[in-house]
């Protein structure tokens, strides 16, 4: 192939690391980016996608991601970056496992080949799909109706070469004439993960097809008797300078340290699906919410902002997993957000600050981590904790060696006055509706002393008042002034 056209018209100006990616990606049937959280991974892989359709080598796209980014996708990554002129000629159809009429028709779109009507099409659809033979079935059938590049968006979903959707994806992805695999650290816990994120490229780009060579090639192992069973357990690394250089024929590394050109704050949202459970007592507690908001009389104009508080901060309880009872004890609902969560951290390196608004959620979170990742790994920071705790944590956090890598801490107690700026990542689990809390819990990583670019994630749950309130703060409003007026009703309504 020729080398990428410069006839090529963005519609977002690349940085330069981007550029550079796409000159070395773009052509290539195999391809990793190792583009750390934050650098402009998916506008890579977008340009790359718009710049094979235009010169007719591909006709449509599969994008694979989890359910926490898939509908980004659709929603916002592709509008924004894909040109104009292609997204007009485009169909991007979101995988769905309902069996309505309508969504069936919206899927049935999506077979229909460049030759009979004109359009290129985008296939979006959550790598958990790959775990039913409905979702696995539509994209083999995709594949064999379009000639096209099939890409594994947080390619560390598929890390576990047993999974049923891993071993589906690696699969359905042979039949894709393009691949690729996006995220921004392959390696999570071990040079293991590699293989079946590589295994979705094809076996030749490391070399071995079997899961036990490219082990006895990279790990140390001891065989261990367990029972009436054994196994090899690893219990070191080897050849891994030999490793890297293999990945680097076929991959393109980038860290935020390295992008001079990026903005020192980078914000990214995260959805989060609710549960059938969560919904439920979601939309139960909404309806009870608005009946005691109303009143006997029915008058909107009578509610005090306290009031409409106070409701607002009970259905996000119910979006961090929990709600009090008519008893006062605090009841778990299940979520999905701290699966978020965890997916979030294993593309993140680094110390990482969590903030909750929960005291219940600073624990869980705390306890989850430190089960994850070891004992000590992470600390609860919030208004229980005593002074010498609190300076404590700070001073060992700070330390680049120590092992305490995550901050769980709550933005009232923690926001203010610390310095925490050995962490480049900063995950808002939820938020209060006060714009200088947030602002002053943002600061605490982004000041002197900090020598990266800022990653700030926030976990959203999906159509709920969670989306009003990051929406609110983004767009610079006090919250509290907001409940006042007409525009409360729509919060609740």
């Amino acid at each position: 192939m020729q080398p990428i056209a410069t006839k090529y018209e963005f519609k977002t100006t690349p940085y330069e690391h981007q550029s550079v990616g796409l000159k070395q990606s773009w052509n290539k049937e195999v391809y990793a980016l190792f583009c750390e959280m934050g650098t402009g991974k998916s506008k890579i892989l977008i340009d790359n996608i718009g710049v094979l359709f235009e010169r007719e080598e591909i006709t449509a796209a599969v994008i694979v991601a989890p359910k926490g980014v898939y509908k980004n996708w659709q929603r916002s990554e592709l509008p924004v970056h894909m040109p104009d002129r292609i997204m007009d000629q485009c169909d991007i159809i979101a995988w769905t496992p309902d069996t309505t009429r309508k969504a069936q028709k919206q899927l049935e779109l999506a077979l229909v080949p460049r030759s009979k009507d004109g359009r290129y099409k985008i296939l979006i659809i959550n790598v958990e799909a790959f775990s039913s033979a409905r979702g696995t079935e539509f994209t083999t059938k995709f594949l064999a109706t379009h000639q096209a590049l099939m890409a594994v968006d947080e390619s560390t979903t598929i890390k576990n070469r047993t999974a049923k959707r891993t071993k589906n994806i690696i699969k359905v992805g042979s039949r894709a004439k393009y691949r690729r695999i996006l995220t921004g650290s392959p390696v999570t816990k071990s040079p293991m993960d590699l293989f079946s994120q590589c295994a979705f490229l094809g076996g030749n780009t490391l070399g071995y097809t079997s899961y036990y060579a490219f082990q006895g090639r990279y790990a140390r192992t001891l065989r261990r008797n367990l029972g009436n069973h054994s196994f090899n357990q690893v219990i070191g690394y080897q050849n891994l300078d030999e490793l890297t250089s293999k990945l680097g024929d076929f991959s393109y590394r980038v860290l935020k340290k390295d992008c001079l050109d990026l903005p020192e704050k980078i914000y990214i949202k995260r959805v989060v699906e609710m549960g059938d459970e969560q919904a439920k007592t979601y939309g139960f507690m909404k309806r009870l919410a608005v009946a005691k908001i109303l009143g006997d009389t029915g008058d909107l104009t009578t509610v005090t902002a306290k009031n409409v508080l106070t409701q607002i901060l009970r259905l996000q309880q119910i979006c961090s997993g929990s709600v009090k009872n008519d008893d006062g004890e605090t009841v778990d609902v299940p979520t999905n957000k701290m699966a978020e969560l965890l997916e979030v951290i294993d593309e993140t390196d680094g110390k990482v600050i969590i903030w909750s608004i929960f005291v219940n959620d600073i624990l869980k979170i705390t306890e989850m981590l430190n089960d994850a990742f070891g004992a000590g790994s992470a600390e609860a920071y919030h208004g229980d904790t005593s002074a010498d705790k609190r300076q404590d944590i700070v001073e060992r956090f700070q330390q680049p060696n120590s092992k305490l890598r995550f901050f769980v801490g709550n933005p009232r107690v923690g926001g203010y006055g610390l310095t925490l700026t050995e962490a480049k990542t900063m995950v808002f689990y939820n938020n209060l509706y006060d714009l200088e809390i947030r602002l002053q819990a943002e600061d605490r990583a982004h000041r002197i002393g900090q020598k990266n670019n800022v990653t700030y994630i926030d976990l959203v749950t999906e159509n709920t008042v969670e989306e009003k309130i990051l929406k609110a703060l983004r767009d610079k409003l006090d919250i509290a002034t907001l409940v006042l007026n007409e525009d409360y009703k729509d919060w609740l309504i």
